[in-house]
């Protein structure tokens, strides 16, 4: 087996590999070599298999019970909650609705794409920190699974986040988290969301074409850094195309 990066071997850090060894040992839950059993193997077993040291294991084993894909329980091992790895659309997580398409069999893509550059007004300045009528990008799209509507989304970013020259060739068609990363070299840890049922206003709905009985989800977010930094307000309009779940643990 190919060695992976050990956490003390450079400058990944410990939290990241142990991040990326919590989601690829999601991925053998579901779909890979511990899709079938109801245990996951000792720690000194896993860190030999994954090729990292059983200090990045146990932190990523303690990502996953704090997530309640796991529970570590003295004396019998790392027990897995079948019913919770099965839950693909966690409202208690950030998710990648682009993976949440794909899951569903569809193709993910975006049209209607406009960006637009603005003032920040007094609200606006006040949620992402910075000072009233500093510019921001307006990013609308539409989110289609297949050739079905299934999203509309409003993001606010601060443009000093990006080099002006780049602004017209970027494709805002892609997942805006993405984007941050890979151009700004930001990237979201955490986001505060809003959650209410909606009926949305008359455009919005003509854009997802829904039902005139149908509500919407909105999701009201402020996505921050590491350092608690604000750099993205959204507005996403969700259809019914989606099933999302919310996972309450008792601590």
């Amino acid at each position: 087996m190919a060695r992976t990066h050990r956490a003390e071997d450079g400058p990944l850090g410990g939290a990241v590999i142990s991040q990326q060894i919590a989601a690829r040992l999601l991925e053998e839950l579901r779909d890979g070599c511990y899709a079938g059993t109801d245990r996951l193997p000792a720690e000194v077993e896993l860190a030999a298999n994954l090729g990292v040291s059983r200090t990045v294991i146990r932190d990523a084993l303690a990502e996953l019970e704090r997530e309640g894909y796991v529970e570590r329980v003295r004396g019998i091992g790392t027990v897995i909650n079948r019913q919770v790895v099965a839950v693909r659309g966690r409202l208690d997580q950030k998710f990648e609705y682009n993976a949440m398409i794909q899951a569903m069999g569809r193709t993910p893509h975006a049209d209607h794409v406009l960006v637009q550059r603005l003032d920040a007004d007094e609200a606006m300045a006040a949620r992402l920190c910075i000072e009233p009528g500093q510019p921001v990008l307006m990013v609308k799209k539409r989110v289609l699974a297949g050739r079905q509507p299934v999203i509309w989304s409003v993001d606010y970013l601060p443009a000093a986040l990006f080099p002006p020259a780049l602004v017209d060739r970027l494709d805002f068609g892609r997942p805006v988290f993405d984007i941050l990363e890979e151009v700004a070299g930001v990237s979201v840890v955490s986001t505060v969301a809003h959650v209410s049922a909606v009926m949305g206003d008359p455009s919005s709905r003509r854009i997802l074409a829904v039902q005139p009985h149908e509500a919407l989800l909105l999701m009201e977010e402020v996505s921050y850094t590491k350092l608690a930094r604000p750099v993205m307000y959204s507005l996403s309009y969700y259809t019914a195309f989606f099933d999302f779940a919310l996972l309450r643990k008792k601590f």
